[in-house]
């Protein structure tokens, strides 16, 4: 499908199954994201938020029993926290980054940065890039825009500007667009063929919308349904070789009886031979040499013709 300046944000034109070669001849690419935010709403993190008793458990006990689960089967994940959060985490995030996995940036405050101006979202995001610099040695190499408790939008909120301040700070990849199943590039400017690149994300395979989210009704948990979408998605994919991507939120599958569904899970996957589990910038380092927007990015006029009143 041919891009669309405001309309797409890419080509559209995926990778056939049959061109997707993953390193070492593995077979399918598992990605974990551990989500860390205690945001709740487009404002960003607030003092409630941090005393909650969803984020005492989530940053504590829960983060605990997700890594210790995830290290019994030998997964690796991208941590992503807001930069307000690192400096109360340093010592952990420094011991995750130690035991292999990544840290990648979830904004400032993790606040819905479509509301801000272009100057104030360039300033937050600097600010971000330099209290990760300093507390860990070095910047992160991935922005993600997860959802938050609460959130209307299933994959966080960015704004005109957000990709191009991206790709004008250094940043590597975007860590959650719904526009492929794989690995792609969102495009900023179509005649430049200006673009970052962007890894898949979908809700459907995030935990917090099948246990207790949102928090409506009679709040009832739906694990049996999100084990039955890891399982059927992560299927389908290894069986084409592509990507399967899971986010998790140590408040919410961190008690004991969602661990076990996380446990079988793991187990699952770590059954079939080839997976190769990546973090986010390991991903990212592999694409962008592999299949760059060089030679992989394949733009093309568009053959849609706008008409006055047309909301296309």
């Amino acid at each position: 499908m041919p891009f669309k300046e405001r309309y797409t944000i890419s080509d559209e034109k995926s990778l056939t199954d049959d061109e997707i070669v993953w390193p070492d001849g593995n077979r399918c690419c598992v990605s974990i994201v551990v989500d860390l935010s205690l945001a709740s709403g487009p404002q960003g993190l607030s003092a409630g938020d941090i005393r909650s008793p969803e984020a005492i458990f989530g940053m504590h006990e829960g983060l605990d029993q997700v890594l210790a689960v995830m290290d019994r089967f030998g997964f690796k994940a991208t941590v992503t926290v807001p930069a307000a959060m690192a400096p109360m985490l340093t010592d952990r995030l420094k011991d995750l980054r130690a035991g292999g996995h990544e840290i990648a940036a979830q904004g400032f405050k993790h606040e819905d940065v479509s509301q801000l101006s272009r100057d104030e979202e360039k300033a937050r995001l600097g600010r971000t890039t330099e209290i990760f610099d300093h507390i860990l040695g070095s910047r992160p190499d991935g922005w993600y825009t997860l959802p938050r408790q609460g959130d209307p939008f299933a994959v966080g909120t960015v704004s005109a500007d957000t990709v191009d301040l991206l790709i004008d700070a250094g940043y590597r990849y975007l860590g959650n667009g719904l526009s492929d199943d794989i690995p792609h590039y969102w495009v900023s400017d179509a005649a430049l063929g200006r673009s970052l690149l962007t890894l898949p994300y979908y809700y459907h395979f995030d935990d917090q919308f099948f246990l207790m989210f949102p928090r409506k009704g009679t709040g009832l948990e739906n694990p049996d349904m999100l084990f039955a979408n890891w399982v059927a998605e992560f299927d389908a994919q290894y069986q084409r070789g592509r990507y399967f991507n899971m986010t998790l939120h140590p408040y919410a599958i961190g008690w004991c009886n969602r661990l076990k569904l996380l446990e079988d899970f793991l187990g699952h996957m770590r059954a079939r031979p080839g997976l190769w589990n990546p973090t986010g910038g390991q991903c990212a380092d592999y694409w962008l040499d592999t299949y760059p927007a060089s030679s992989h990015l394949r733009l093309e006029p568009s053959i849609w013709q706008d008409y006055p009143g047309s909301l296309s």
